[in-house]
């Protein structure tokens, strides 16, 4: 009978663990399509305060904090961005120690240094080149790993043409991270991580003024999530006159 009572106590901690982590990834994604970064921040603090932490649980929170960090930059909230970078660079530190998932650490190792050069473009000639040996080293560890090209497209898309920066590999990198992505289900489904890429390839696409091909992007992303705010109310609106203004 005891027995029994430790069996029924570890089956509820396991599935009170299982929906926790459902509800921090349903939350984050409801946060990315409306576009409410509070509900985002809200997310991570919670996760912050957690004490039972393991090694997935902190690499789902650094990729909450990357998406996180990536928002403070592009909106010039460079404080934000710079203290939970450096919690983030904490969680990737404890999960190195244990060799875990070395080719998602190196991915993020990757975007964190372009988040660097963001905050201050003055470190581009010395932690550039890191940025894109992380991405690389994400690709070789593992070439199943969306993430890595995603990052490789990240640093050819962000980089000036003159400092070697393309949109067409961009575009290649984040194509290939998108049939990676679609062959597993669960990295599409209510993920936020999926859509951003969709949005990239968006913005890829207008960059080299292939209007219908953005249009189409545009088009799938909101079949995905008819509600992705990003694309309803901005980028789609704005493909549309770019083909219009083309005619």
């Amino acid at each position: 009978m005891e027995r029994q009572k430790y069996i029924v106590v570890l089956i509820l901690l396991i599935f009170s663990w299982v929906g926790a982590e459902a509800s921090y990834k349903t939350e984050i994604y409801q946060a990315y399509i409306s576009n409410n970064m509070k509900q985002w921040k809200s997310v991570m603090d919670k996760m912050n305060r957690e004490t039972n932490r393991n090694n997935d649980f902190l690499l789902e929170l650094i990729n909450y904090q990357y998406g996180y960090i990536g928002w403070c930059v592009a909106n010039k909230q460079n404080k934000q961005a710079k203290e939970v970078l450096a919690l983030a660079e904490k969680n990737i530190e404890i999960l190195e120690k244990s060799n875990y998932k070395p080719s998602m650490l190196n991915a993020y190792n990757s975007a964190f240094y372009g988040y660097k050069i963001g905050l201050n473009k003055l470190l581009a000639p010395f932690i550039g080149p890191k940025s894109v040996d992380s991405a690389k080293k994400a690709i070789q560890l593992d070439e199943n790993n969306p993430h890595g090209y995603i990052q490789t497209g990240n640093s050819e898309f962000f980089r000036p043409p003159a400092f070697g920066g393309s949109k067409s590999v961009a575009l290649e990198n984040y194509k290939k991270a998108e049939a990676l992505m679609e062959r597993k289900p669960e990295m599409i489904k209510n993920d936020w991580n999926y859509l951003s890429l969709l949005a990239l390839i968006v913005m890829s696409y207008r960059e080299l003024k292939q209007y219908e091909q953005a249009r189409f992007y545009c088009e799938k992303a909101l079949k995905t999530e008819t509600e992705f705010l990003w694309v309803k109310l901005d980028l789609y609106p704005e493909i549309k006159n770019l083909i219009k203004d083309k005619k």
